[in-house]
């Protein structure tokens, strides 16, 4: 930490449980967060897919509008901030890879031009068709979910383009219509930020198996890499360190050491 003069944030779902938020950890965990979901028998890979919009529009919102709500008003946890004091120490400063669609980085207060989104994010839309390569924000959609049923009340989300069915600008399972042009443009700004960076470190946090996209980025860069993972810290990189800790307990306890 002493000697990176540039920090890398890479982080999965587990980097949002500290703040409340569900992983969706095995079906169970998905079925306990959407009992709704359970006692129909939706996996996750059903309804976290395009053609769930088209065959039960109002329930594939129920799930997409919910998580949108919940992320709304889910506050950051206080790993967010350490990471920021640790990224004001730097001189390049810090960048954000992460496979999570929920803001939180942005919302604690990190640079948006500074945040990858891998897999898109729920606070923007898109055509569901498309009709064209646009996004728009999502900030206008305030969507009301009937908990018992998970389904939308009211008005569906719609393309100011075309008229069709909006739904969330979100890399899905079985995902051939999703609109990569803002995450490639968030992409492209990593790249150009990495390249003022002299001795680069990599901090982990919650990035899990089933979906490796963070773990693979993270370990593909030849770098120091600190992995903070409760249930697979493992990494056979050789200036690698795991912690099996949840990520907030792992930096508090991290950022005592360095004061």
């Amino acid at each position: 930490m002493e000697q990176a003069d540039g920090l890398l944030v890479t982080a999965g779902a587990g980097m949002g449980v500290d703040s409340g938020l569900p992983d969706f950890r095995g079906m169970q965990g998905f079925w306990r967060a959407y009992p709704a979901l359970g006692r129909a028998r939706i996996a996750f890979e059903q309804i976290a897919n395009p053609a769930a919009f088209r065959a039960d529009p109002q329930l594939a919102w129920g799930f997409y509008g919910h998580r949108l709500a919940l992320y709304r008003r889910t506050r950051p946890h206080a790993g967010f901030a350490i990471l920021r004091r640790w990224a004001a120490r730097m001189p390049a400063g810090a960048f954000v890879f992460t496979s999570n669609v929920d803001g939180q980085f942005q919302k604690a207060g990190f640079d948006p031009e500074k945040v990858c989104e891998v897999h898109g994010s729920i606070h923007h839309l898109q055509c569901c068709e498309p009709c064209a390569d646009e996004t728009w924000p999502a900030d206008g959609f305030l969507p009301e979910i009937d908990a018992d049923t998970c389904r939308l009340r009211g008005e569906l989300p719609r393309c100011p383009r075309c008229g069709g069915l909006a739904r969330p600008n979100i890399l899905m399972f079985g995902d051939g219509a999703w609109i990569g042009r803002r995450s490639a443009a968030q992409q492209l700004r990593l790249d150009v930020w990495r390249q003022r960076v002299g001795r680069l470190l990599v901090v982990e946090l919650g990035a899990g198996l089933a979906v490796p996209t963070v773990r693979w980025f993270g370990e593909s860069l030849g770098v120091p890499l600190l992995r903070i993972n409760p249930d697979a810290p493992e990494c056979g990189l050789s200036r690698s360190v795991g912690l099996p800790l949840g990520a907030l307990e792992a930096l508090a306890a991290i950022d005592a050491l360095l004061d």
